[in-house]
């Protein structure tokens, strides 16, 4: 499962690694009223996340990382939002990794620079999916795919590195 969190919108991307494919399983957003107060956002964000977690069951999660806005206020409440996900995650007992922005991009289009467009672009046709997915659903799909690519390249290097040994001995 990826997640994109967002103090109004908080994106959730849910795929199946089949060996060195993604399949695509769920996507969508947890939107918060912008009219209320920050705690009561957070309090939704959490029962989302809750939410989405109970009914697909992901094994584990994987989360964009915080970068600095321009706005520290915006920082501020982008980092709660992620704190409150990341609870929501944590309390389920899910292992958790987390990945750069541009680490996510560089994974999913090529680029570190690419567009939220390019994503969504990228991860629909990575998914053969029949549209673009909806932006913050795209983002939290591309963090799923990063996180998938990821492991899969890490479990690779450690067959080589156990190889390795073998072959020392």
């Amino acid at each position: 499962m990826g997640i994109d969190p967002g103090s109004r919108i908080t994106g959730y991307g849910i795929i199946d690694m089949e060996g060195s494919r993604s399949r695509y399983v769920a996507s969508g957003c947890i939107q918060t009223a912008s009219d209320r107060p920050l705690p009561e956002r957070l309090r939704t964000i959490f029962a989302g996340v809750t939410g989405v977690i109970c009914e697909y069951q992901p094994m584990e999660v994987a989360a964009e990382q915080v970068f600095m806005h321009r706005n520290p206020d915006s920082a501020l409440k982008l980092g709660q939002a992620r704190g409150a996900a990341l609870c929501a995650v944590v309390m389920a007992g899910l292992p958790v990794s987390e990945y750069a922005p541009r680490a996510i991009k560089q994974a999913v289009a090529g680029g570190g620079a690419a567009d939220k467009n390019q994503v969504q672009r990228m991860v629909a046709l990575l998914l053969n999916l029949p549209e673009s997915p909806q932006a913050d659903a795209a983002d939290a799909l591309a963090v799923a795919i990063c996180h998938g690519h990821t492991r899969q390249t890490l479990n690779r290097l450690g067959t080589v590195a156990v190889l390795a040994r073998r072959r020392r001995r």
